[in-house]
């Protein structure tokens, strides 16, 4: 198992990154809180899980322990995959997850792309007793903006499954109402609003 991974970040972008550990360059899947706090960076420490299926062995990295963490906890549940769990990371915090949880808010989580009632029910029920026995919860951090936040949005929407022609449209409507100069993960976080 590969616990963390530490060295230049060569690419980046709101769905993944590429780092560079001496000459070694790994594809690592990221949340949009992740990407948000390695986005000006240019060397950078990810905690990772690896993800194990027949066909695919799929990084996963995390700019904080306890985000790591959450996402173990969330695949431990059944109907929630990888992904599903990156989805629900990027419209929360490692911290909101956990709060979300505790206060059994099922239609936040319903209101994640992938998650319905009886998922969202099945999340509260599996992990309630888990996160009240772990530890903090991380700080809420702060969102700065990033250049070419149309391609952005639309690279991560795409790499989380979502159809072009769909982003496009979401896209156009919520660069419309909150302008061009809004943070990307605010963008996705939008359009992953209007597409729940």
């Amino acid at each position: 198992m590969i616990a963390f991974l530490e060295g230049n970040l060569v690419y980046k972008n709101p769905a993944f990154v590429y780092i560079d550990t001496g000459g070694i360059g790994y594809h690592v899947n990221v949340s949009l809180n992740t990407y948000s706090k390695i986005e000006s960076l240019d060397k950078v420490r990810l905690f990772t899980h690896l993800h194990v299926k027949e066909d695919a062995h799929t990084l996963y990295g995390f700019f904080t322990e306890d985000e790591k963490q959450i996402f173990v906890l969330l695949i431990s549940v059944s109907g929630i995959g990888p992904n599903t769990a990156r989805v629900i990371l990027s419209y929360m915090t490692a911290s909101e997850v956990k709060n979300t949880i505790l206060r059994e808010d099922v239609a936040r989580f319903k209101s994640v792309k992938g998650v319905g009632p009886k998922t969202a029910q099945r999340i509260i029920l599996d992990l309630k007793d888990k996160v009240m026995k772990s530890g903090e919860n991380i700080d809420i951090q702060d969102v700065t903006p990033v250049s070419s936040v149309r391609d952005e949005a639309s690279a991560a929407l795409m790499a989380l499954g979502f159809q072009k022609n769909m982003i496009d449209k979401h896209i156009n409507s919520v660069l419309g109402s909150l302008g061009d100069d809004v943070p990307v993960e605010e963008v996705i976080k939008e359009i992953l609003k209007k597409m729940s």
